[in-house]
This record gives C-alpha cells, sequence and structure tokens, in this order.
C-alpha cells in the first residue's frame, strides 16, 4: 500500500492548500450541509482498500438493533407511538482501528497534517484529535444485502466518510436538511414524522467509490438505504475530536464494536 500521500489524493483534481479550494469547499458545506468529491482518491488505492476491507471483513463485528431518530432512550412520559418514541433498525458490521492493516492508505490519509489542515478550515475547528482510545478513530462499515443504516440525526458537529465499494444497488444516502435545531433544542417532532411515514421529499448524495464525504448531520436527518444485491457496501469512516485524549465511551464501544480494547 502506498506510504505518501501524493500516492493516495488526487492533488491535481484537489488542491488542499489552495485558498480558493479552501474557500469554495468551506461555501459548500456552509450551504448544503455536504461536501462531495468525488475521486478523491486515486483509483488504484481505492481498489487496494476495497480489497483490504475483503481481506479483513471476517474480523467485522455485526450489530442489528433499533433506536429513535435521535439515537436517545425511550421518553416513557410519552405515548409509545410518539415519534420520539418510534423505533428504527439499523444493522452493520464494522472493524476498528487496531484492526485496520497498519500499511494501509487509511492510517497515512487520517494522520496526515495537509489532509488534517484542510478539514480544519473547511469545518471551522483550529485542530482535530484522533480517538484516546484503540478502536474508534478509523472504522471500516460493512454493509451486506438488506442491512442498512435508519433515519436518525448525528450527535458530532460533522462527519467525514470514504465509500470504497459500492453495492449492485441500494446503498444510497438520503437525507433532509436543517431539520432541527438541537442547539436550540428543537427536535421538530411533526416533520421528523412527516419523513419517516414518506411524505416529505428527501434529497439523495450521489457518492461512488473512492469519493470523500464531509457532511454535517447533527441537524440533518438522514439514512442508507438497504443493501441490495451480493456485493456489500464498504464505507471508511474517518473520526475525530475537537479536544485531545477523548475516548469514544464503554457503553458506545461495547455497542458498537463489542470489545472495549
Amino acid at each position: 500500500m502506498a506510504n505518501s500521500i501524493q500516492d493516495i489524493i488526487d492533488f491535481k483534481a484537489y488542491p488542499l492548500h489552495d485558498k480558493g479550494f479552501i474557500e469554495a469547499s468551506r461555501r459548500t458545506l456552509d450551504e448544503t450541509g455536504a461536501l462531495l468529491l468525488p475521486q478523491f482518491i486515486q483509483k488504484q488505492i481505492v481498489s487496494a482498500l476495497a480489497q483490504e476491507a475483503e481481506a479483513c471483513a471476517e474480523l467485522a463485528y455485526f450489530t442489528s438493533g433499533t433506536h429513535n431518530v435521535y439515537l436517545t432512550p425511550q421518553d416513557e412520559s410519552l405515548p409509545a407511538s410518539h415519534v420520539y418514541n418510534r423505533q428504527i433498525t439499523s444493522s452493520k458490521g464494522c472493524i476498528t482501528t487496531d484492526q485496520v492493516p497498519a500499511t494501509s492508505a487509511l492510517h497515512v490519509i487520517y494522520h496526515n497534517d495537509d489532509f488534517k489542515n484542510f478539514i480544519c478550515q473547511v469545518v471551522g475547528q483550529e485542530a482535530i484529535y484522533p480517538y484516546a482510545d484503540p478502536l474508534s478513530s478509523i472504522n471500516v462499515h460493512y454493509a451486506h444485502e438488506g442491512q442498512e443504516l435508519g433515519w436518525h440525526f448525528d450527535n458530532s458537529a460533522f462527519a467525514i466518510t470514504l465509500l470504497i465499494q459500492a453495492p449492485e444497488a441500494g446503498g444510497r444516502f438520503e437525507y433532509v436538511k436543517d431539520l432541527r435545531d438541537a442547539d436550540k433544542g428543537e427536535m421538530n417532532f411533526e416533520q421528523v414524522e412527516a419523513v419517516l411515514d414518506g411524505d416529505i421529499a428527501v434529497d439523495t448524495l450521489d457518492i461512488t467509490p473512492g469519493t470523500l464525504v464531509l457532511f454535517r448531520g447533527r441537524n440533518a436527518m438522514h439514512r442508507v438505504t438497504p443493501t441490495i444485491g451480493k456485493r456489500p457496501r464498504f464505507l471508511v469512516v474517518l473520526a475525530y475530536n475537537e479536544a485531545p485524549n477523548i475516548a469514544l465511551s464503554e457503553q458506545a464501544r461495547m455497542t458498537f464494536f463489542g470489545r472495549l480494547g
């Protein structure tokens, strides 16, 4: 696998140091809530990462469960039929940072200063830091036939993903921008329920292998539709924190990874 960031990222298409490109990227993210950079990763690296993910698939920890859109416990003071208590299914597999091969290009990307500086400037952070635990910084998600990520809002301010293998069909990323205001505690139950009932049109991101996505999902309700066909969907999540020495909670690690370290 490539050791140089120059062999991994297409710097001709995406000049990460260029002020004009950075400003345009920040403006797109601010205006639409999503920044898509197709073919951000060189084609040969995408192919190698897909092969790598396939080779590591037997290590994946699979979970299937239900949750509400807000990723919070149910509220017994509300009726079971209330949208706050409405349960949605999510199912996927995952390998953790320590299971990603040490020679993987994913480690090179994740720790590269040019990449991190670009992310900081686009999302408006002074600095970003890896997770303190050995599991949570780089995850590869596996979605086999019928598996999906149900409708939800993120808890984090932004998410960074990289698609490395698309399924034969399905696996669409759908979202509705600015559906709530988490900072003000506005949950917008009526429109959230309308999305779940299919009564509101949703937007779709056209994500192809090699595409890097920055997405603000805290106030944007989103999901990934079920995978269709025998070819699984492989998606990398690059997760950072706004402060150093932060670990994912033990409860979350047990839920998502089945172990603490």
